[in-house]
């Protein structure tokens, strides 16, 4: 197994902090976390991006998600939690991974606001209708 995230997801890398795992996904505890509790949720299949997925893949990622927030939430009475993914370029990993973190008031974690706007904002109705007309 070349991709890191494969090694990760199928218990190969050494010193893994695993805390749930089906036959689909393996949870494990990021080795960098921005806050106590910072989960990994990675496939055991090789996927780039959450498109690619199979919808039984799909449904453990949600799963575990839910799972883990509702634990998170129990263990360390968090603000709230963050769910999110990076995908394409932005997908450090190169291996499809799904990020479930407590969040604090304060922690200092931002969203963030684009460097270069592009004024979406004022398509919002010209972008719903192209989406909606391609899902169609």
């Amino acid at each position: 197994m070349e991709c890191l995230g494969c090694r990760i997801a199928n218990g190969v890398e050494p010193g893994l902090h695993i805390v749930y795992e089906n036959e689909y996904i393996t949870c494990v505890l990021d080795i960098d976390p921005f806050n106590e509790g910072h989960t990994l949720i990675l496939p055991k299949k090789h996927y780039w991006d959450v498109d690619e997925m199979d919808a039984e893949t799909a449904h453990a990622v949600m799963d575990a998600s839910q799972k883990l927030s509702a634990l998170l939430k129990r263990l360390y009475q968090p603000d709230g939690i963050r769910i999110i993914a990076d995908g394409g370029k932005f997908n450090d990993l190169t291996h499809y991974h799904m990020h479930v973190l407590p969040r604090y008031e304060g922690d200092g974690l931002q969203w963030g606001e684009p460097l270069h706007p592009d004024g979406a904002g004022e398509r919002l109705e010209g972008t719903r209708l192209r989406m909606v007309e391609a899902l169609a």
